[in-house]
């Protein structure tokens, strides 16, 4: 995998402000992956908006990185949810088409 799309992780900490220590405490956690080429780590793109969000929680709000596991699981069940619901919706939309023709 080449380097050039993703974001090191020294960089995206002194973006933020923030220790490397916590990236590598979400990595930790299994909230997020970290990369590592050439004896250096990095983020994917795809992860910033959630590692970003993970941030805010934890430096805005104090949450604790337990709280923040807690948090980041029941999002993820809500997202499913969500996708779950707009299949139905849509199975149900297709259901009643057939029917009213």
């Amino acid at each position: 995998m080449s380097n050039k799309n993703l974001i090191q992780i020294r960089q995206f900490c002194l973006y933020h402000e923030i220790e490397n220590t916590f990236i590598t405490e979400l990595h930790n956690f299994g909230l997020i992956k970290i990369i590592i080429e050439e004896e250096d780590e990095y983020l994917e793109p795809e992860q910033l908006p959630a590692v970003e969000k993970m941030i805010r929680l934890h430096y805005d709000l104090k949450i604790n990185l337990e709280g923040i596991d807690a948090i980041a699981h029941l999002l993820n069940k809500i997202e499913v949810l969500q996708q779950n619901l707009t299949a139905s919706q849509n199975k149900l939309r297709l259901y009643e088409e057939n029917t009213a023709e």
